[in-house]
Protein backbone atom coordinates (compact mmCIF):
# COMPACT_ATOMS: atom_id res chain seq x y z
CA UNK A 1 0.00 0.00 0.00
CA UNK A 2 1.39 3.28 -1.30
CA UNK A 3 1.48 6.18 1.63
CA UNK A 4 3.44 8.97 -0.58
CA UNK A 5 2.48 12.35 -0.42
CA UNK A 6 -0.68 12.07 1.16
CA UNK A 7 -2.22 15.14 2.01
CA UNK A 8 -2.53 16.21 5.57
CA UNK A 9 -6.12 17.75 6.86
CA UNK A 10 -5.40 20.66 9.42
CA UNK A 11 -7.43 21.27 12.43
CA UNK A 12 -9.21 17.58 14.91
CA UNK A 13 -12.89 18.79 13.81
CA UNK A 14 -15.65 20.35 16.06
CA UNK A 15 -15.45 18.47 19.68
CA UNK A 16 -18.43 17.26 21.41
CA UNK A 17 -19.38 18.95 24.65
CA UNK A 18 -20.05 16.26 27.43
CA UNK A 19 -18.02 13.53 26.66
CA UNK A 20 -17.25 10.37 28.46
CA UNK A 21 -15.22 10.51 31.37
CA UNK A 22 -13.09 7.03 30.64
CA UNK A 23 -12.25 5.40 27.84
CA UNK A 24 -13.93 5.59 24.53
CA UNK A 25 -15.43 1.20 23.67
CA UNK A 26 -17.21 2.61 20.45
CA UNK A 27 -19.28 4.83 18.48
CA UNK A 28 -21.54 4.95 15.55
CA UNK A 29 -23.82 7.06 13.84
CA UNK A 30 -26.98 6.15 12.98
CA UNK A 31 -28.22 4.67 9.94
CA UNK A 32 -31.10 7.58 10.23
CA UNK A 33 -29.35 10.53 10.98
CA UNK A 34 -26.66 12.42 12.46
CA UNK A 35 -27.13 10.97 15.90
CA UNK A 36 -24.11 9.26 17.64
CA UNK A 37 -24.21 6.34 19.90
CA UNK A 38 -21.28 6.14 22.71
CA UNK A 39 -19.89 3.85 24.89
CA UNK A 40 -17.28 3.99 27.49
CA UNK A 41 -15.74 2.64 30.65
CA UNK A 42 -17.43 5.07 32.61
CA UNK A 43 -20.15 3.07 32.65
CA UNK A 44 -22.15 5.30 30.21
CA UNK A 45 -23.62 4.71 26.83
CA UNK A 46 -24.84 7.96 25.66
CA UNK A 47 -26.49 9.59 22.60
CA UNK A 48 -25.94 12.53 21.08
CA UNK A 49 -26.78 14.91 18.29
CA UNK A 50 -23.63 15.37 16.12
CA UNK A 51 -25.02 18.17 14.25
CA UNK A 52 -26.64 20.48 17.17
CA UNK A 53 -23.62 19.05 19.75
CA UNK A 54 -26.35 18.52 22.12
CA UNK A 55 -26.24 15.36 24.76
CA UNK A 56 -29.39 13.53 24.20
CA UNK A 57 -29.29 11.19 26.50
CA UNK A 58 -27.43 9.01 28.96
CA UNK A 59 -28.02 5.20 30.19
CA UNK A 60 -25.92 4.40 33.12
CA UNK A 61 -24.63 0.73 33.46
CA UNK A 62 -23.59 -1.28 36.56
CA UNK A 63 -20.56 -1.77 34.98
CA UNK A 64 -18.51 -0.70 32.19
CA UNK A 65 -20.16 -0.66 28.53
CA UNK A 66 -17.52 -2.43 26.05
CA UNK A 67 -19.65 -2.11 22.72
CA UNK A 68 -23.12 -0.99 21.47
CA UNK A 69 -25.05 -0.15 18.38
CA UNK A 70 -28.32 1.31 17.12
CA UNK A 71 -31.36 -0.14 16.63
CA UNK A 72 -33.59 2.99 15.33
CA UNK A 73 -32.74 6.08 15.71
CA UNK A 74 -33.93 6.36 19.16
CA UNK A 75 -32.80 2.86 20.56
CA UNK A 76 -30.00 0.59 20.56
CA UNK A 77 -27.95 -2.27 22.33
CA UNK A 78 -25.09 -2.17 24.51
CA UNK A 79 -22.80 -5.23 25.21
CA UNK A 80 -21.60 -4.89 29.06
CA UNK A 81 -18.50 -6.13 30.83
CA UNK A 82 -21.08 -6.95 33.83
CA UNK A 83 -21.93 -10.09 31.28
CA UNK A 84 -25.54 -8.29 30.42
CA UNK A 85 -26.78 -7.43 26.83
CA UNK A 86 -29.48 -4.30 26.62
CA UNK A 87 -31.73 -2.68 24.91
CA UNK A 88 -31.66 1.11 25.54
CA UNK A 89 -34.76 3.41 24.44
CA UNK A 90 -33.55 6.82 24.81
CA UNK A 91 -36.97 8.46 23.56
CA UNK A 92 -38.82 7.06 26.79
CA UNK A 93 -35.21 6.14 28.90
CA UNK A 94 -36.53 3.10 29.06
CA UNK A 95 -33.79 -0.02 29.59
CA UNK A 96 -34.68 -3.74 29.01
CA UNK A 97 -32.42 -6.76 29.49
CA UNK A 98 -32.43 -9.24 26.41
CA UNK A 99 -29.95 -11.39 28.34
CA UNK A 100 -26.58 -12.42 29.77
CA UNK A 101 -22.89 -14.05 28.77
CA UNK A 102 -21.03 -16.00 30.69
CA UNK A 103 -18.46 -13.25 30.63
CA UNK A 104 -17.98 -9.57 29.62
CA UNK A 105 -19.56 -9.06 26.39
CA UNK A 106 -17.32 -7.51 24.07
CA UNK A 107 -19.27 -6.99 21.11
CA UNK A 108 -22.89 -6.39 19.70
CA UNK A 109 -24.31 -5.67 16.32
CA UNK A 110 -27.96 -5.23 14.96
CA UNK A 111 -28.80 -7.18 12.00
CA UNK A 112 -31.15 -5.82 9.62
CA UNK A 113 -31.36 -8.32 7.36
CA UNK A 114 -32.55 -10.64 10.45
CA UNK A 115 -34.18 -8.58 12.67
CA UNK A 116 -31.51 -10.19 15.27
CA UNK A 117 -29.19 -8.38 17.82
CA UNK A 118 -25.69 -10.57 17.67
CA UNK A 119 -23.23 -10.23 20.17
CA UNK A 120 -19.82 -11.59 20.88
CA UNK A 121 -18.14 -12.53 24.38
CA UNK A 122 -15.26 -13.65 26.36
CA UNK A 123 -16.75 -16.04 27.17
CA UNK A 124 -16.02 -17.88 23.76
CA UNK A 125 -19.34 -18.01 22.33
CA UNK A 126 -21.68 -15.95 19.89
CA UNK A 127 -25.46 -15.29 20.68
CA UNK A 128 -28.22 -14.16 18.56
CA UNK A 129 -31.57 -12.75 20.51
CA UNK A 130 -34.81 -11.54 18.83
CA UNK A 131 -35.47 -8.28 20.76
CA UNK A 132 -38.78 -8.37 19.92
CA UNK A 133 -39.51 -10.94 23.01
CA UNK A 134 -37.76 -8.67 25.45
CA UNK A 135 -40.30 -8.99 27.71
CA UNK A 136 -38.94 -13.00 28.83
CA UNK A 137 -34.95 -13.67 28.27
CA UNK A 138 -35.62 -17.02 27.65
CA UNK A 139 -37.63 -15.42 24.79
CA UNK A 140 -35.00 -13.59 23.08
CA UNK A 141 -32.06 -15.73 22.72
CA UNK A 142 -32.42 -17.69 19.35
CA UNK A 143 -29.05 -19.24 19.64
CA UNK A 144 -25.68 -19.81 20.99
CA UNK A 145 -22.73 -20.54 19.18
CA UNK A 146 -19.20 -21.54 20.35
CA UNK A 147 -16.16 -19.96 19.09
CA UNK A 148 -12.59 -21.44 19.69
CA UNK A 149 -11.44 -18.24 21.36
CA UNK A 150 -12.64 -14.95 23.04
CA UNK A 151 -14.41 -12.89 20.41
CA UNK A 152 -12.27 -9.50 20.20
CA UNK A 153 -14.65 -8.27 16.99
CA UNK A 154 -17.31 -8.39 14.96
CA UNK A 155 -18.64 -7.46 11.57
CA UNK A 156 -22.14 -7.71 9.38
CA UNK A 157 -22.89 -6.88 6.03
CA UNK A 158 -26.13 -8.26 4.52
CA UNK A 159 -26.31 -11.89 5.57
CA UNK A 160 -22.99 -12.52 6.49
CA UNK A 161 -21.33 -12.45 9.84
CA UNK A 162 -17.49 -12.24 10.14
CA UNK A 163 -16.34 -13.01 14.13
CA UNK A 164 -12.71 -12.56 14.71
CA UNK A 165 -11.32 -14.13 18.25
CA UNK A 166 -8.16 -14.34 20.34
CA UNK A 167 -5.98 -16.91 18.63
CA UNK A 168 -6.05 -15.10 15.31
CA UNK A 169 -9.52 -17.45 14.30
CA UNK A 170 -11.36 -15.68 11.83
CA UNK A 171 -14.96 -17.39 11.30
CA UNK A 172 -17.61 -16.47 8.63
CA UNK A 173 -21.19 -17.49 8.96
CA UNK A 174 -24.21 -16.82 7.08
CA UNK A 175 -26.57 -15.74 9.29
CA UNK A 176 -29.86 -17.96 7.83
CA UNK A 177 -27.65 -21.08 8.94
CA UNK A 178 -25.87 -20.55 11.79
CA UNK A 179 -25.24 -24.18 12.38
CA UNK A 180 -22.30 -23.84 11.54
CA UNK A 181 -19.11 -21.59 10.16
CA UNK A 182 -19.72 -20.79 6.18
CA UNK A 183 -15.84 -21.04 6.66
CA UNK A 184 -13.08 -21.04 9.49
CA UNK A 185 -9.87 -19.11 8.91
CA UNK A 186 -6.59 -17.99 10.51
CA UNK A 187 -5.87 -13.93 10.13
CA UNK A 188 -3.21 -13.18 7.50
CA UNK A 189 -1.75 -11.17 10.23
CA UNK A 190 1.00 -12.73 12.75
CA UNK A 191 -0.34 -11.19 15.78
CA UNK A 192 -3.61 -10.33 17.99
CA UNK A 193 -6.77 -9.00 15.99
CA UNK A 194 -7.92 -5.45 17.27
CA UNK A 195 -10.80 -4.99 14.39
CA UNK A 196 -12.56 -6.45 11.77
CA UNK A 197 -14.97 -4.56 9.22
CA UNK A 198 -16.56 -6.18 6.40
CA UNK A 199 -16.31 -4.06 2.83
CA UNK A 200 -19.82 -2.04 1.88
CA UNK A 201 -20.01 -4.13 -1.05
CA UNK A 202 -20.19 -7.45 0.52
CA UNK A 203 -16.85 -9.27 -1.39
CA UNK A 204 -14.74 -9.24 1.73
CA UNK A 205 -13.57 -7.59 5.34
CA UNK A 206 -10.64 -6.18 6.23
CA UNK A 207 -8.40 -6.82 9.53
CA UNK A 208 -6.34 -5.31 11.74
CA UNK A 209 -3.94 -6.47 14.50
CA UNK A 210 -2.23 -4.71 17.09
CA UNK A 211 1.36 -4.60 14.89
CA UNK A 212 0.60 -1.98 12.68
CA UNK A 213 -0.82 -3.85 9.83
CA UNK A 214 -4.02 -4.41 8.02
CA UNK A 215 -5.12 -7.29 6.18
CA UNK A 216 -7.88 -7.31 2.97
CA UNK A 217 -9.35 -10.17 2.88
CA UNK A 218 -12.18 -11.98 0.27
CA UNK A 219 -14.76 -14.43 0.97
CA UNK A 220 -14.76 -16.03 -2.48
CA UNK A 221 -12.82 -18.96 -2.63
CA UNK A 222 -11.60 -19.31 -5.84
CA UNK A 223 -8.09 -18.85 -7.01
CA UNK A 224 -8.47 -15.41 -8.49
CA UNK A 225 -10.41 -13.93 -5.88
CA UNK A 226 -7.87 -14.83 -3.44
CA UNK A 227 -5.06 -13.90 -5.91
CA UNK A 228 -6.46 -10.40 -4.90
CA UNK A 229 -5.99 -10.47 -0.72
CA UNK A 230 -2.94 -8.21 0.59
CA UNK A 231 -1.89 -6.85 3.53
CA UNK A 232 -0.05 -3.88 4.12
CA UNK A 233 1.93 -1.68 6.81
CA UNK A 234 0.45 1.12 8.72
CA UNK A 235 0.46 3.49 11.84
CA UNK A 236 4.45 2.93 12.09
CA UNK A 237 7.18 5.51 12.91
CA UNK A 238 10.80 5.19 11.56
CA UNK A 239 13.40 7.55 13.87
CA UNK A 240 16.87 6.77 13.92
CA UNK A 241 16.44 3.59 11.97
CA UNK A 242 13.93 2.27 15.33
CA UNK A 243 10.42 0.85 14.18
CA UNK A 244 7.42 1.80 16.62
CA UNK A 245 4.62 0.02 15.69
CA UNK A 246 1.22 0.60 17.05
CA UNK A 247 -1.81 -1.15 17.26
CA UNK A 248 -4.46 -0.48 14.57
CA UNK A 249 -7.77 -0.07 16.67
CA UNK A 250 -10.59 0.97 14.45
CA UNK A 251 -11.56 0.37 10.79
CA UNK A 252 -14.15 2.03 9.13
CA UNK A 253 -15.69 2.32 5.65
CA UNK A 254 -16.72 5.26 3.82
CA UNK A 255 -20.57 4.30 3.00
CA UNK A 256 -20.36 5.74 -0.62
CA UNK A 257 -16.77 5.66 -2.03
CA UNK A 258 -15.80 2.07 -0.09
CA UNK A 259 -12.48 3.58 0.43
CA UNK A 260 -11.80 3.85 4.57
CA UNK A 261 -10.24 5.03 7.43
CA UNK A 262 -7.89 3.34 10.42
CA UNK A 263 -7.04 4.79 13.13
CA UNK A 264 -4.03 3.51 15.80
CA UNK A 265 -2.73 4.33 19.58
CA UNK A 266 0.57 6.76 17.14
CA UNK A 267 -2.97 8.98 17.60
CA UNK A 268 -3.05 9.52 13.33
CA UNK A 269 -6.33 8.99 11.40
CA UNK A 270 -5.84 7.69 7.32
CA UNK A 271 -7.89 7.02 4.95
CA UNK A 272 -7.22 4.72 3.01
CA UNK A 273 -8.00 3.33 -1.35
CA UNK A 274 -8.23 -0.72 -0.91
CA UNK A 275 -8.26 -1.25 -4.52
CA UNK A 276 -5.91 0.80 -6.01
CA UNK A 277 -3.68 0.40 -2.66
CA UNK A 278 -3.16 3.98 -2.08
CA UNK A 279 -3.42 6.24 1.04
CA UNK A 280 -5.28 9.15 0.13
CA UNK A 281 -5.34 11.52 3.44
CA UNK A 282 -3.45 11.79 6.69
CA UNK A 283 -5.38 13.86 9.13
CA UNK A 284 -3.58 15.73 11.36
CA UNK A 285 -2.23 14.02 14.93
CA UNK A 286 -4.63 14.12 17.78
CA UNK A 287 -3.03 14.27 21.64
CA UNK A 288 -4.58 10.75 22.21
CA UNK A 289 -4.89 7.32 20.59
CA UNK A 290 -7.78 6.63 18.39
CA UNK A 291 -9.97 4.18 19.92
CA UNK A 292 -12.91 4.16 17.22
CA UNK A 293 -14.16 5.92 14.18
CA UNK A 294 -17.41 5.80 12.17
CA UNK A 295 -18.41 7.63 8.90
CA UNK A 296 -22.13 9.30 8.92
CA UNK A 297 -24.75 7.72 7.10
CA UNK A 298 -23.87 10.26 3.61
CA UNK A 299 -20.23 9.62 4.48
CA UNK A 300 -20.19 13.80 5.08
CA UNK A 301 -18.87 13.59 8.38
CA UNK A 302 -16.37 11.48 10.27
CA UNK A 303 -16.43 10.85 14.29
CA UNK A 304 -13.18 10.16 15.74
CA UNK A 305 -12.46 9.11 19.28
CA UNK A 306 -9.28 9.90 20.86
CA UNK A 307 -9.30 8.40 23.96
CA UNK A 308 -6.22 6.07 25.60
CA UNK A 309 -6.55 2.98 25.02
CA UNK A 310 -3.84 1.48 27.90
CA UNK A 311 -1.71 0.02 25.67
CA UNK A 312 0.90 1.37 27.62
CA UNK A 313 -0.85 0.67 31.08
CA UNK A 314 -1.96 3.27 34.24
CA UNK A 315 -0.24 6.77 33.23
CA UNK A 316 -1.21 10.18 32.77
CA UNK A 317 -3.03 11.08 29.55
CA UNK A 318 -5.04 13.72 27.85
CA UNK A 319 -9.21 13.80 28.37
CA UNK A 320 -11.21 11.49 26.39
CA UNK A 321 -12.65 13.59 23.32
CA UNK A 322 -14.94 12.57 20.38
CA UNK A 323 -14.38 15.06 17.51
CA UNK A 324 -16.75 15.32 14.22
CA UNK A 325 -14.74 15.91 11.54
CA UNK A 326 -16.69 17.66 8.18
CA UNK A 327 -15.25 15.43 5.35
CA UNK A 328 -14.30 16.58 1.89
CA UNK A 329 -14.60 14.39 -1.52
CA UNK A 330 -11.15 14.75 -1.84
CA UNK A 331 -10.08 13.02 1.61
CA UNK A 332 -12.18 9.90 0.62
CA UNK A 333 -12.73 9.36 -3.27
CA UNK A 334 -10.35 7.34 -4.99
CA UNK A 335 -7.81 8.99 -7.27
CA UNK A 336 -8.26 7.69 -10.73
CA UNK A 337 -5.59 5.66 -11.97
CA UNK A 338 -3.32 7.78 -14.69
CA UNK A 339 -3.98 6.38 -18.24
CA UNK A 340 -0.37 5.80 -19.97
CA UNK A 341 0.67 8.76 -22.70
CA UNK A 342 -0.21 7.45 -26.00
CA UNK A 343 2.33 5.41 -28.23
Amino acid sequence: MSSAAAPAAVGSGKELANPPADGITNLRFSNHSNNLLVSSWDKTVRLYDADANVLKGEFMHPGAVLDCCFHDDSSGFSAGADHTVRRLVFSSSKEDVLGRHDGPVRCVEYSYAAGQVITGSWDKTVKCWDPRGVSGPERTLVGTYAQPERVYSLSLVGNRLVVATAGRHVNIYDLRNMSQPEQKRDSSLKYQTRCVRCFPNGTGYALSSVEGRVSMEFFDLSESAQSKKYAFKCHRKSEAGRDTVYPVNAIAFHPIYGTFATGGCDGFVNVWDGINKKRLYQYSKYASSIAALSFSKDGHLLAVASSYTYEEGEKTHEPDAIFIRTVNEVEVKPKPKALAAPQ
